[in-house]
């Protein structure tokens, strides 16, 4: 996996504005974007209109929790959450 972070930038309110990711966030990014049926660029400024820190760590934060609701509306409910400090469930 690539880890480089990229410079990218886009305009958002008639002004460009840049941010860093790392190109596996930025194709999840993407994929989010095509499934929710927006641009890039809509999705960058939906996501920059409701942020509280800088950009780049505001477009990592929505990416991680998209794909943690993925992830739980995927298990089973019977299945019990684990304990972050143990490798059993709690």
């Amino acid at each position: 996996m690539n880890t480089e972070v990229r410079k990218r930038s886009i305009t958002i309110a008639g002004h460009r504005t840049s941010f860093s990711l790392e190109d596996a966030f930025w194709q999840e990014l993407q994929r989010i974007a095509l499934r929710e049926g927006h641009s890039i660029a809509e999705m960058v400024v939906l996501i920059d209109a409701g942020r509280e820190g800088n950009l780049s760590s505001a477009l990592r934060l929505y990416v991680l929790h998209d794909l943690q609701q993925r992830l739980h509306s995927a298990q089973p409910p019977e299945t019990p959450a684990l304990n972050p400090d143990q490798s059993e469930p709690a």
